[in-house]
């Protein structure tokens, strides 16, 4: 099996051939504010982390998944820091851990954020929803310098307002 080395990762594992296995260096540190924000919204029902990609479909997503809590449903969604959800086992792990039901907002069809979590979290089960399938763009726009910001804001508004409707 060839081994694939990315940003400190290795890609192969002979025991799990379906896994890549990643080793990340622990830290004491902890944010004062994602803790109180987690102990805040530790009771919301529903839980929205999402795909945090460079990408003109990531930084939809990642827009979409800001307005959906923090503009469009506040009451009812807790949006998730999947960086600190994905390596340190604090707050933002236990939102995703308790939540009644966890919605992945992904960029695009390669789901990182729903697939790094259910690594973090054995048998996860998020609702997924592919942000990139809601909206009519030019598939063939990667950067998110080959659209204007209004653009980009205009699809995000549209994947919000899709998604709210189905909570």
């Amino acid at each position: 099996m060839e081994e694939s080395k990315c940003c400190g990762a290795i890609g192969s594992d002979l025991k799990n051939p379906g896994h890549e296995t990643i080793t990340i260096e622990k830290t004491g540190n902890t944010c004062p504010m994602c803790e109180t924000y987690a102990k805040e919204k530790a009771s919301t029902p529903i839980a929205v982390m999402c795909c945090e990609g460079g990408c003109l479909r990531g930084e939809i997503a990642r827009q979409a998944a800001n307005l959906i809590c923090h503009k469009l449903a506040t009451d009812k969604t807790a949006r998730i820091c999947l960086g600190g959800a994905f390596t340190k086992d604090t707050g933002q792990r236990s939102l995703v851990r308790n939540a009644k039901e966890l919605i992945a907002l992904e960029g695009c069809f390669i789901e990182c954020a729903s697939r790094m979590m259910k690594g973090a979290i054995p048998g996860l089960t998020p609702r997924v929803i592919i942000a990139d399938s809601l909206i009519e763009f030019d598939r063939n726009l990667f950067g998110i310098d080959q659209m204007t910001q209004d653009e980009i804001k205009t699809h995000a508004l549209t994947v919000a307002e899709k998604v709210v409707r189905e909570l």
